[in-house]
């Protein structure tokens, strides 16, 4: 195993840089740290939603092995030249999605981020994997990011776009419809 944190705190980024994984400095407000920073972001929201009791089994296991796949995304965006996702972690994520989706009704209308504690908390998920997409897209806009990571981030929030279909049946609360000719009182 590499080195251990036995030191928390190095005071090396009081002045707004942090070190990449391949030892250069940037700093702390750069777009590959923003990149990699909304990756743990929604890995965090995925251990938040991992929280709830009733997310059944299978999911659990799904969401435990894409939060792995995060950590690896995440040291790609940190180490400049890495490579840790690949297609076939991509095309794991279609069959996935493709399996969850088989049952679910097509959508006619908008879903709201609703549909009871499990379902709203992987709607949340879902929202920051699209903000680590857009921040990785702006990354690669002017660094050298592998389509494949862009690609996983993609395909991650249509994933949990489903996952939150599936717990708010689940949950027996359904998906929350969004009213576009709501009339006000």
């Amino acid at each position: 195993m590499g080195n251990r944190l036995s030191k928390i705190y190095t005071r090396t980024g009081d002045d707004g840089s942090t070190g990449l994984g391949d030892g250069t400095r940037v700093g702390k407000d750069s777009a590959r740290v923003t990149a990699y920073g909304t990756v743990d972001e929604a890995n965090s929201a995925i251990g938040v939603l991992l929280a709830v009791p009733s997310v059944a089994d299978d999911i659990r296991a799904l969401l435990t092995t894409v939060q792995h796949q995060l950590f690896d995304l995440g040291g790609e965006l940190c180490i400049p030249g890495h490579a840790a996702i690949t297609g076939d972690d991509v095309e794991a994520l279609e069959r996935q999605l493709d399996h969850y989706n088989d049952d679910l009704p097509p959508l006619k209308d908008f879903i709201l981020p609703a549909g009871g504690e499990a379902a709203s908390r992987c709607h949340l998920a879902r929202t920051i994997v699209r903000r680590a997409e857009r921040e990785t897209v702006t990354l690669a806009r002017h660094d050298a990011v592998r389509p494949e990571a862009i690609r996983y981030l993609n395909r991650l929030s249509d994933l949990l776009f489903v996952l939150a279909r599936v717990l708010a049946r689940a949950d027996g609360q359904g998906e929350v419809l969004w009213k576009h000719e709501r009339r006000h009182a």
